[in-house]
């Protein structure tokens, strides 16, 4: 049926105008992480606020892709999206329950990161 007011042209604009905020939001997330590593090795790390922004702008920018790319009928590999929301609800709850911290330990710290990376080399290796 589709929408006529709402053409496939403009629906694949605001496809790309949301992978672009979802890659703001992951480099937000790695970026707080990696201003973080020196502090991390010191055994003084904490989650910083672009952390916790970014992992909820994947959040929602991903929610509002898979219902985008669902409208326009294009396929979507509903268990890929499952293991990155998956690990991001993982990363998301690590960071919001230990964002007021002024230390975090080592190992959850580098869990995030490492979620993180596996997230993203997921986005980017299953096809």
């Amino acid at each position: 049926m589709g929408r006529p007011w709402l053409g496939s042209g403009l629906m694949d604009v605001l496809i790309h105008i949301f992978v672009g905020l979802h890659i703001i939001g992951i480099a937000s997330l790695l970026g707080g992480f990696l201003t973080q590593m020196k502090a991390m090795g010191a055994g003084t790390a904490r989650f910083v606020p672009a952390m916790l922004h970014g992992a909820l702008t994947m959040l929602v920018t991903g929610v509002v892709l898979v219902g985008l790319n669902q409208a326009q009928d294009y396929s979507v590999d509903n268990i890929k999206i499952g293991v990155k929301l998956a690990l991001l609800i993982v990363i998301l709850g690590l960071v919001y329950v230990k964002r007021d911290e002024e230390k975090v330990d080592k190992g959850v710290f580098g869990l995030v990161g490492l979620l993180t990376v596996a997230n993203i080399f997921i986005a980017v290796l299953w096809t």
